[in-house]
């Protein structure tokens, strides 16, 4: 995982989605990526085995990787041979995915080491060849349709290994972006068509497929991966699927890494995210975030209108790592009481109107409290006369409020908008994150108040 270049600034990036046919009203992503909110990103190959960060390390490691190793290319490769990845494994990740709330997944069916994790019959770098008889794709598509998740596919466009790409060599050592040597013209058609047929593999042979996630697109220009006959090729055969924005000039979402953008892109999003630092099993590195800051990162994406894609790195025996699995665990604790405060849900109130991240479900509003409060908390531009009821989420106890309105408001009977001041005691607050629910007979976000 890697991608070298920011966001442009909104203006400058709407300009380039209207400019690419973006029409902010008809959506592909609305129908379910839009409320969905919360995703598994799965990072699996020969690497696991081995306890290396994925493909990286075969090109002498990355900065951004700080944990990563530095690998000899043909000692790396060869660590695929007789690896035999469990096809069982799946259905541990997925089920406890779906357990954490999430409503999605995205596996690594191909990094840019090559390995394919199908037994594809283009290539003779994966599974078909090293574990004859195993499928891990078709294993990751079966237990995300049993657990109702919707299914997701990585596929790295540059493939170091591949004989036309052409492959890595530690004789191009040291790694430089942008001066990947280029294929011949006859390579550049046999890798086109290389990528073209493992595409169309895994876009027939597994059902209904949501997301393609494409990655690696800095290696060539936009023309050489055949972008736009690409995108053809994968609207032909899915026509319902949603394509990340790394395939140069296409993409339903955007996909800032490992980063909450401070301003919220222009269209639809999902920030890709490391428990650790590193993206493959990794046992080196254990500067993991705690499952408080996943968890506020969670609120906080979902309250500017974005998706969390957070990801996992199992073992090379299938099995996710302790400290991955216990911040599942600590996830699925909170997601089971706090849930309805995130999926479904689209952004709230200014940050002006309360000093954390808010969250909007038709009439109900969600008051995320990333802090414990030592004062009553505050909602202000509200229309405080049209509040029902304020608890906090999981609880039925109703919460004490008082309600500010301007003078001239409350003399002249102004239907307007106002302050809520709730009180939270000590014993209803949740460790991680509270969530206060305000229920309103209105919008509140949406709500015109009268002129007074």
């Amino acid at each position: 995982m890697l991608r070298t270049f920011q966001l442009s600034p909104n203006g400058w990036r709407s300009w380039l989605l209207l400019q690419r046919g973006y029409n902010p009203i008809m959506r592909r992503t609305q129908d379910w990526f839009e409320l969905a909110r919360f995703g598994l990103f799965i990072h699996w190959g020969p690497y696991a085995r081995a306890g290396w960060e994925a493909s990286w390390p075969l090109v002498g490691g990355v900065s951004t990787l700080p944990f990563g190793q530095d690998i000899p290319a043909q000692t790396y490769h060869a660590n695929a041979e007789g690896w035999q990845p469990d096809p069982a494994a799946p259905e541990k990740w997925i089920a406890a995915a779906a357990a954490a709330g999430m409503r999605y997944a995205v596996l690594t069916t191909r990094h840019h080491d090559g390995y394919a994790m199908w037994p594809s019959q283009y290539g003779d770098h994966g599974v078909g060849r090293t574990a004859p008889g195993v499928d891990i794709v078709g294993a990751f598509t079966d237990a995300c349709r049993r657990h109702g998740l919707k299914v997701g596919l990585y596929y790295s466009l540059p493939d170091w290994h591949h004989p036309a790409y052409p492959p890595f060599t530690d004789a191009m050592r040291p790694y430089v972006f942008g001066e990947y040597p280029e294929p011949t013209p006859e390579g550049l058609a046999e890798y086109q068509a290389y990528l073209r047929s493992q595409i169309t593999e895994l876009l027939t042979n597994y059902g209904r497929i949501d997301i393609i996630w494409f990655d690696g697109a800095w290696e060539r220009s936009p023309e050489m991966w055949d972008a736009d006959g690409l995108e053809s090729l994968i609207r032909k055969l899915q026509p319902e699927i949603l394509i990340n924005d790394r395939l140069p000039g296409h993409g339903d979402y955007a996909t800032p890494e490992q980063f909450v953008p401070p301003e919220p892109p222009v269209e639809p999003w999902e920030t890709c995210l490391t428990m650790n630092m590193s993206w493959g099993f990794n046992p080196s590195d254990d500067h993991y975030k705690s499952s408080t800051v996943l968890l506020h990162t969670l609120c906080e994406v979902a309250s500017r209108g974005g998706n969390l894609l957070l990801n996992i790195g199992p073992q090379g025996d299938g099995n996710i790592p302790e400290p991955q699995a216990d911040r599942l665990a600590q996830i699925k604790r909170w997601m089971d009481r706090h849930e309805e405060a995130i999926i479904g849900t689209t952004p709230g109130l200014k940050p002006w109107q309360f000093p954390g991240p808010t969250t909007l479900k038709g009439e109900t509003l969600y008051c995320h409290l990333l802090m414990q409060p030592v004062a009553p908390v505050s909602v202000r531009g509200v229309p405080v006369r049209h509040v029902q009821n304020v608890r906090v989420l999981g609880q039925d106890h109703p919460l004490p409020f008082e309600t500010r309105i301007p003078v001239l408001d409350e003399l002249n009977d102004v239907d307007g908008l106002g302050e809520l001041v709730i009180d939270v005691p000590e014993v209803m607050r949740d460790p991680v994150c509270t969530v206060i629910v305000v229920e309103f007979d209105c919008d509140p976000a949406g709500f015109e108040p009268e002129a007074s």
